[in-house]
C-alpha cells in the first residue's frame, strides 16, 4: 500500500507534465497546432479563391458565360459558400459583379494567369518526366499549383526549355501573362469528310478524358470524320477507326486543314514486325511520355537506330528484339508507341 502511495505522486507529476507539453506544442507561435490548423484554414480559402479565379478566366477566354451558379458547380460548393467567395474576391478587386455576371478586373486576370501558368508547367513536367497516369496530370498539378511558389515553377519551366504548351495541347501563358487567343473547332462540330489536327483535350471532367486516353488521343493527331450522325461521329485517326458520342467529340479542339495539307504517315509499328524482319527506328509517339519513353530510349530505342523482331514468348507477348547487339523483351502495347520503317 505504501509502494502505491509513493509511485501515485510521480504519475500525476508525469501527467501534469505531459499536460503541459501538449498545451505548449497547441499554442506555440507559428509552429503549434492552432497555428497550423489557421494555416492550413487559409492555404483551403487561398486555394478556393485561386480555382475560382482560374474557372472564371476559362470562361471568359473560351467566351462562356460565368455567373455565381456555374461557380458554385464547378467548385462543388454551396450557393452560399459561392456568394461570399464572390464578395470576398469582389472587395479584393479580383472581380466584377454585374447582376449574376462574374468578370476578372485587370488585376484578377493578372493573377489568374499566374496560377494557369504554374498548373500548365507542372502538368507538363508529369507529363515528361514523372510516371504519373495521363488521367491524374490535371489533379495533381491542382493540387501542385496552391503549394509551389513562382519561383520554384520558373526554375522548373527553364530546366524544360520554357514550354509553350501543356500536355493536353493548351497554351502556357509567357512569364509575363501573355496568351495567344483560343483557336480552333470542336470535333463535334466537324462534317463529313472533314479534316483537321487535335489541338487540344479537355481535361475535364476526368471521367470523359479517361476515355480519349484509352483510345491513344493526343494533341497533334491528324483526323479524318468519315461518318457524322445524330448519335456518334466516326473519323480515323493514325489509321485506327474511333467512334465517339457527340457529347465526348466536343471535349477534342480540332484544327481545320485543307486536304493538300494532309500528311499520310509513311511508318509501321514495331509490333507489326515479324520474326525475322528488321526496321529502322523513326521515332516514339508523342503520346508516349515519362519513364515509358525514357526506358525505351535507354534500351536503344532512338531514331535511326536498327531493330530486328527474333522471338517470341510462350503467350506471345512480350517479343523479343534484338536492338545495338541486345536482345529485350518489349511488350505490345509499348511496341505499339514506336515508328518503324521496314526493311525490305
Amino acid at each position: 500500500m505504501s509502494n502505491i502511495l509513493q509511485i501515485q505522486p510521480e504519475i500525476t507529476l508525469l501527467m501534469g507534465l505531459f499536460f503541459i507539453l501538449i498545451l505548449a506544442w497547441l499554442f506555440w507561435p507559428k509552429k503549434g497546432g492552432l497555428a497550423l490548423l489557421t494555416k492550413l484554414s487559409q492555404n483551403n480559402k487561398r486555394a478556393l479563391l485561386e480555382d475560382a479565379l482560374k474557372f472564371i478566366f476559362d470562361c471568359e477566354y473560351n467566351k462562356m458565360a460565368c455567373d455565381v451558379n456555374s461557380i458554385a458547380g464547378h467548385l462543388n460548393i454551396v450557393m452560399d459558400k459561392a456568394g461570399r467567395l464572390i464578395n470576398r474576391l469582389t472587395t479584393l478587386e479580383l472581380v466584377n459583379l454585374n447582376n449574376q455576371s462574374v468578370t476578372l478586373t485587370d488585376a484578377g486576370r493578372s493573377y489568374a494567369l499566374r496560377i494557369v501558368r504554374i498548373h500548365r508547367i507542372w502538368e507538363r513536367y508529369l507529363a515528361d518526366q514523372t510516371s504519373v497516369a495521363p488521367a491524374d496530370w490535371h489533379n495533381e498539378a491542382c493540387r501542385i499549383e496552391h503549394l509551389v511558389t513562382e519561383e520554384e515553377t520558373e526554375k522548373l519551366a527553364a530546366q524544360m526549355g520554357n514550354p509553350v504548351f501543356d500536355p493536353h495541347g493548351d497554351p502556357i501563358p509567357s512569364a509575363d501573362g501573355e496568351l495567344p487567343k483560343s483557336k480552333g473547332i470542336s470535333l463535334s462540330t466537324m462534317q463529313e469528310g472533314g479534316m483537321g489536327r487535335i489541338i487540344h483535350l479537355e481535361d475535364e471532367p476526368k471521367s470523359i478524358y479517361e476515355q480519349l486516353v484509352v483510345l491513344g488521343l493526343y494533341p497533334g493527331m491528324q483526323v479524318y470524320v468519315t461518318d457524322v450522325t445524330d448519335k456518334k461521329i466516326t473519323f480515323i485517326a493514325n489509321g485506327e477507326e474511333c467512334i465517339l458520342t457527340p457529347l465526348f467529340a466536343s471535349y477534342i479542339t480540332v484544327e481545320e486543314i485543307a486536304a493538300e495539307a494532309v500528311q499520310t504517315p509513311k511508318y509501321e509499328l514495331l509490333s507489326s514486325l515479324n520474326i525475322g524482319e528488321q526496321a529502322e527506328v523513326l521515332g516514339i509517339s508523342p503520346n508516349c511520355r515519362g519513364q515509358q519513353r525514357r526506358r525505351l530510349m535507354d534500351l536503344g530505342i532512338i531514331p535511326g537506330s536498327s531493330i530486328s523482331a527474333v522471338m517470341k514468348s510462350a503467350s506471345g507477348d512480350p517479343v523479343g528484339y534484338r536492338v545495338m547487339g541486345t536482345t529485350i523483351g518489349i511488350r505490345k502495347q509499348h511496341a505499339d508507341h514506336v515508328f518503324i520503317n521496314r526493311k525490305i
